[in-house]
């Protein structure tokens, strides 16, 4: 899949309910992130710092979370959990392979770890690395820390890549049982189930047999495949395109309405430049999902997703 690391990502089959997201796959939550439910995947969980999860984080794969970020619910995994410093469980943390954590973890209902328990140094690695360049700064040797730096970049440890189907949420993102926020663009795969209004700066696309229980608002075009149930209303300041079969429960605002003709509307439709009715072949969907991922890049790993 190609996004950029601005873009809110909710791969196929994904299905909301009021407390936890169940999916497939990779999940990335970038840094200073609010998530207002737990999280289920088969996959992996990798959480950036700062962030704070409402509810508990399932998964059959490693639950990786970064410094100072608060899960407020358990956390289980079937394989191995790597916890940063002043990380704070506020239930109780299961994990059937190896545990890792940092300084200062809060867990408050206890732990229970079948394979080994690793307590890191509360002096990080960094820290040491810093010292020796300081001291070969001291010393005038510039060509070495340079040569240093190279070398540490080029065989940079701990690359963890991407898997095909991922849920990313990028930094700074609100995913909310009322509201969901982010500054970019928004892309919701097929036959799944969202709860919360959506609001972004960028575009949306919504692929087919997907519903979504609540509105949407957005800066940028709006795209909706077939069969797509829309419990609210839909706003854009540009451009709202619906494809067949698609049945939306509230107004549609915006510059221009493009709508097929089995469309079914119980709002109203105000478009300044005009609605038009067209064919399910005027859609263009490869032009539309090309402009999409034009432009856009393709993450390989998650120390490049949560930059």
């Amino acid at each position: 899949m190609v996004f950029d690391r601005q873009t809110l990502v909710i791969p196929d089959n994904t299905q909301f309910d009021q407390k936890k997201i169940v999916t497939t796959g990779d999940v990335i939550i970038g840094d200073r992130c609010l998530v207002q439910f737990g999280i289920q995947t088969d996959g992996r969980i990798f959480v950036g710092e700062h962030a704070i999860i409402d509810g508990d984080l399932e998964a059959t794969g490693d639950i990786r979370i970064d410094i100072f970020t608060r899960i407020r619910g358990n956390a289980e995994s079937k394989g191995h959990v790597y916890l940063g410093e002043k990380v704070s469980i506020d239930g109780k943390l299961s994990v059937t392979g190896d545990l890792d954590v940092g300084d200062s973890v809060d867990i408050k209902e206890g732990f229970n770890a079948k394979g080994w328990i690793n307590i890191r140094s509360p002096i990080p690695m960094v820290i040491y690395i810093f010292i020796y360049l300081t001291q070969l700064l001291k010393m005038g040797k510039s060509e070495e820390i340079e040569r240093i730096l190279v070398e540490m970049e080029e065989h940079q440890e701990g690359t963890i890549p991407i898997s095909e189907i991922f849920l990313f949420i990028p930094n700074n993102a609100i995913l909310g049982v009322q509201k969901t926020k982010t500054e970019g663009d928004i892309r919701i795969g097929k036959k799944s189930k969202i709860i919360g209004n959506i609001n972004g700066k960028g575009s949306i696309l919504i692929n087919d047999d997907t519903e979504l229980h609540g509105s949407l608002r957005v800066n940028g075009e709006i795209y909706l495949g077939k069969n797509i149930t829309v419990q609210g209303s839909i706003t854009s300041d540009t451009t709202i395109r619906i494809d067949e079969h698609s049945c939306i429960h509230g107004d549609l605002t915006a510059k221009k309405i493009f709508l097929s003709k089995t469309v079914k509307t119980q709002g109203t439709l105000f478009a300044q430049q005009g609605t038009t009715f067209i064919e399910p072949t005027d859609f263009q969907s490869e032009e539309t999902l090309r402009r999409f991922e034009e432009d856009m890049e393709l993450l390989k790993t998650i120390d490049e997703a949560l930059e």
